[in-house]
């Protein structure tokens, strides 16, 4: 009888330095397989999504991507990109979801290309979970890096 595969378990995080202003996202496997950006003057909110889909992007196969973002698992778990969908990406109050430039891709890939293989489970922030506090610092880190060397956007 085949079996399936476990899920390869991802922990992704964003950071801002100020809010809005240079932001970081991290994913990690563990402490030695990881991946960070930054964008220059970005939102908390759009740097978890970026970390999402990044983890997503980079790995294929069935996964599990832990996020202490309510915003990330939520959408998922809860299905809001459905509801999105039906209003034209529009939320309940009829405004454009905020955002899109970064939820359509990450729902594309996890409902379209890979439905059934990609599921989120939150995590509480700053609790001791140590893959946690890893992308934390390395989210924070690509912010910060950042502002004390100046570049444009990138990854690290």
């Amino acid at each position: 009888m085949p079996t399936t595969p476990s899920p390869l378990v991802l922990y992704t995080d964003g950071a801002c330095v100020g809010n809005p202003g240079p932001g970081g996202w991290a994913w990690a496997r563990d402490a030695a397989s990881f991946r960070s950006g930054f964008a220059p003057s970005t939102t908390n909110q759009r740097m978890e999504i970026a970390a999402a889909l990044e983890a997503v992007r980079t790995h294929d196969g069935p996964l599990e991507i832990v996020s202490d973002s309510t915003y990330v698992v939520n959408c998922f778990r809860d299905r809001w990109w459905a509801g999105w969908r039906s209003r034209g990406w529009r939320n309940a109050k009829g405004a454009q979801v905020a955002n899109q430039d970064l939820w359509l891709p990450l729902v594309g890939l996890v409902v379209d290309e890979r439905p059934g293989q990609v599921v989120f489970t939150w995590v509480k922030g700053h609790s001791g979970d140590p893959m946690n506090d890893l992308v934390d610092q390395l989210a924070n880190d690509a912010a910060r890096r950042q502002v004390a060397a100046g570049p444009p956007g990138g990854e690290t």
